[in-house]
């Protein structure tokens, strides 16, 4: 078998067997098996999913990183792990580059990082924790692009995703009688409120952001009672790593004023941040440099902004020294990340492969 077709091969495998964050117990296990086979050197972690493999000797090591974990959600009206962000893609293409590289006469080492939970925003820091970057000078990513930003054929040396951040909030109210509601404290009323709130957010225009409800549950089966308790989630995005931050305080300021408006409890926790892109201009060339190699001029995108986040930025936050840059392979990708019906062209998958493989031959 050819690799291109073994690449194809990879991404069915994985994505028919889809593991959610934290999970992934059976997708490192055959991340394992197809380094045994391949005879590559390898470990995994006792408490932890994920695989580190390394290939190549010498001084330098450059690294590649895949994010393994799926997502949660309704598939033709049943609930399941789902491969719709292209964490299959993603672990096709860093194989494909393996079986591109390992046969090669390589003078630096090249680190493959298989990571866990990238979709809850932290995975990232178990591999940091576990040394996964220890003695890494360059590091990159590589993920399938919606048809919006980025045609099949094309490929960016650099994306440049924003900062995400999730709230999870409690309101405690009063219940009453749907007769009688002044006797209550409505938590409808309330979520009302908040939701009127976040859309009157404004900061520069200049920079993107956006914040809005994802979450809202209250109420019970008895539709006469008033319901005084509710919990809802926030997603919130930004651009830009300081404007996050503003964010932030402006939307935890708005809530402690709609909780003393309404004369009610609203407790609520900022969970499973994701930091703005930092991206390096060296690996950015580099990147540059593989893609014209490998595609030609007339395949070679700019730079992408995108609103989605990626924790794959936390290990340059975590080692500001190293030299990271995420790749975006252009697929004809409809109708979009994170649809359960999420599609695109397979070919894409040899072509990121080829791509992170003469990055890593970069001299």
């Amino acid at each position: 078998m050819n690799s291109e077709q073994q690449i194809v091969d990879y991404f069915h495998h994985f994505h028919a067997h889809p593991e959610v964050s934290w999970r992934e117990v059976e997708t490192t296990k055959k991340l394992a098996a197809i380094m045994t086979e391949l005879g590559v050197k390898h470990h995994t972690f006792p408490d932890v999913t994920g695989l580190i493999a390394e290939i190549g000797e010498g001084p330098e090591v450059i690294a590649m990183r895949a994010d393994i974990d799926a997502l949660w959600q309704e598939v033709d009206g049943t609930l399941q792990a789902n491969h719709s962000c292209g964490h299959d893609a993603n672990m096709a293409m860093v194989l494909g580059a393996l079986l591109y590289l390992k046969d090669e006469t390589l003078t630096k080492r090249v680190r493959f990082i298989f990571q866990p939970a990238e979709e809850l925003g932290n995975g990232s820091l178990s591999m940091i924790e576990r040394g996964a970057i220890d003695e890494v000078s360059q590091l990159y990513g590589v993920h399938l692009r919606p048809i919006e930003e980025l045609p099949f054929g094309q490929v960016t040396p650099a994306l440049h995703h924003g900062s995400g951040i999730f709230l999870r909030g409690k309101i405690q109210g009063v219940d009453a009688h749907g007769a009688r509601p002044h006797q209550g404290k409505n938590a409808i009323d309330v979520i009302a409120a908040i939701h009127q709130f976040v859309k009157s957010v404004y900061f520069s225009p200049f920079e993107s952001y956006s914040a809005k409800l994802t979450h809202i549950q209250t109420g019970g089966d008895s539709l006469n009672i008033i319901p005084g308790g509710a919990k809802f989630a926030l997603d919130v995005r930004s651009q830009s790593n300081g404007l996050m931050i503003e964010l932030q305080q402006k939307i935890s300021d708005g809530l402690t004023a709609i909780a003393k408006l309404h004369d009610v409890e609203i407790t609520f926790e900022w969970t499973d941040y994701t930091p703005a892109a930092e991206v390096s201009e060296t690996a950015m060339h580099i990147a540059d440099a593989a893609i014209r190699q490998t595609l030609g001029d007339e395949a070679t995108a700019p730079p992408i902004q995108t609103t989605g986040a990626d924790d794959f930025h936390f290990y340059t936050i975590k080692k500001p020294e190293l030299h990271a840059a995420m790749i975006g392979i252009g697929a004809d990708l409809t109708p979009g990340l994170h649809h359960p019906m999420m599609n695109f062209n397979l070919k894409a998958l040899d072509i990121g492969a080829r791509v992170l493989a003469n990055i890593a031959k970069h001299k």
